[in-house]
């Protein structure tokens, strides 16, 4: 006889963190909170990685390409037997939004600390994302909820009626990848061909979609809890408009100057969306926001690397909700009880040069991080610590959090000034520089106003 919800509510004690770096020392901090035993692992570049020694396993699984270790499906699983793991945090990236290695999870009799793989594969093709959004009302980005057929005639029909410029997105992508701008009727076809091409490679589909591209939107998101008894609660917004090349760099919690009485009807959109598909676990909505208007752009089914603005504002820990949703337990707040408070920022502090961009591998010789009152700084790294060239060039997250955004800006400037790491090259002089710019200070930006601020520096 199946165990009812109520039955398997704390059904497992050990969890197995299927990531590395700073969200794999974040996710075991919220198992040892919820007295919760931790699997670290590793591939054998990060046989040295500091949470290795606080986890209560710590298992290499593979060589460092991604591929034959943080990707290897069958290597986790066993390590997951091996150390008597009763479930799987993915964190992000990685595995995070596979639906496949979900329901893998399920079957080997785990828990995946996430939605369902049903949820991850209607979200994660941006296709039937938009259907489900539109039946749950949803206001979503003027564009069919269908596939591109491969017809040109259609398709131009198509980006007539729709009007240029139009965007041509990947139904499987994400992170940026896969999309591409077409301002005009006499580059849509070799647009369209190559965005197919890139589309394959990365995702495994060529399937396309098409939507109108607005000009000078904000990058907007909702961030959603839900559990599987049927609750779910939406803790306020974020704005992630800075970004380069679709890169998120600075977030910022709430996103300024937007009226609760536009946001809230869309909050309880998402929250509809979530209890209609019945979702589990935390998620995020990603709107682009112009002209008082919102338009749904994708769901992320995972924790979010931005994660921490949200928690500062709201006082809520994301990730300890999200185990807590996968152990069974009821949501434990309602709507009613969310209030965000101040205003927060994250820098995204990366291993790369701060004019070029390009990834800085190396040793860290020196490290010295801000603190005080409203200071909170996520990492794995230390002086000491060896940066691979193998993964993502994120090595910290700084987060801030003040009673207004102009002091909440003035603290991030002081804990930026206070942040050095040497023996590699980090994007924190251009963070600096960033933080004194007069329009992002009065919030006059949109998505594509970090590129253009770059531009400008290189030719002066």
């Amino acid at each position: 006889m199946p165990e009812t919800l109520e039955q398997s509510a704390g059904r497992f004690d050990t969890v197995l963190i299927a990531n590395r770096g700073e969200i794999a020392v974040r996710i075991q901090r919220a198992c040892r909170e919820l007295g919760l035993k931790t699997v670290a692992i590793c591939s054998e570049a990060d046989r040295q990685a500091p949470y290795g020694k606080t986890a209560d396993s710590f298992l290499c699984i593979g060589p460092s390409s991604a591929a034959k270790s943080y990707l290897n499906q069958d290597a986790i699983l066993l390590a997951a037997r091996l150390a008597g793991a009763g479930a799987i945090h993915p964190g992000y990236g990685f595995l995070s939004e596979n639906a496949a290695f979900a329901d893998a999870v399920e079957k080997a009799g785990l828990v995946f600390i996430g939605p369902t793989a049903s949820s991850i594969a209607i979200m994660g093709d941006k296709i039937s994302a938009k259907r489900a959004m539109m039946a749950a009302g949803v206001p979503c980005v003027p564009g069919p909820d269908t596939a591109l057929p491969d017809d040109p005639a259609t398709i131009e029909r198509i980006a007539l009626e729709i009007g240029y410029p139009v965007i041509i997105k990947a139904a499987g992508g994400g992170g940026g990848r896969g999309m591409r701008v077409v301002p005009k009727a006499d580059v849509l076809h070799e647009a369209i061909a190559l965005t197919r091409e890139e589309a394959r490679k990365a995702f495994g589909s060529r399937s396309l979609y098409m939507e109108k591209f607005l000009e000078h939107p904000r990058h907007i998101e909702i961030q959603v809890i839900c559990d599987d008894h049927g609750n779910a609660v939406w803790l306020g917004h974020r704005d992630c408009s800075m970004q380069r090349r679709h890169q998120k760099v600075v977030e910022e919690a709430p996103a300024r100057g937007i009226a609760p009485d536009i946001i809230q009807p869309v909050g309880l959109a998402c929250v509809q969306a979530c209890l209609q598909i019945g979702y589990r676990g935390v998620g995020t909505f990603e709107f682009l926001y112009e002209d008082g208007a919102f338009y749904f752009i994708e769901m992320n089914t995972r924790l979010q690397v931005e994660h921490p603005v949200t928690e500062m504002t709201s006082g809520v820990d994301i990730v300890q909700a999200q185990i807590r949703a996968a152990q069974g337990h009821v949501l434990d707040l309602i709507q009613g009880d969310v209030t965000c408070e101040g205003h927060s920022f994250e820098c995204r502090i990366n291993a790369e040069d701060p004019e070029t961009f390009l990834p800085s591998a190396g040793v860290v010789t020196h490290l010295a991080l801000p603190a005080g009152p409203g200071i909170r700084v996520d990492t794995h790294i230390h002086a000491g610590y060896k940066v691979s060239p193998y993964y993502d060039s994120l090595i910290a997250k700084l987060i801030v959090h003040a009673p207004t955004r102009a002091e909440a800006m003035a603290r991030m400037r002081e804990a930026l000034a206070g942040t050095e790491v040497e023996g590699i090259s980090t994007n924190i002089p251009f963070l600096r520089a960033l933080f004194e710019d007069g329009a992002f200070a009065q919030g006059e930006t949109d998505i594509h106003y970090l590129e253009q601020w770059l531009k400008l520096r290189r030719a002066t």
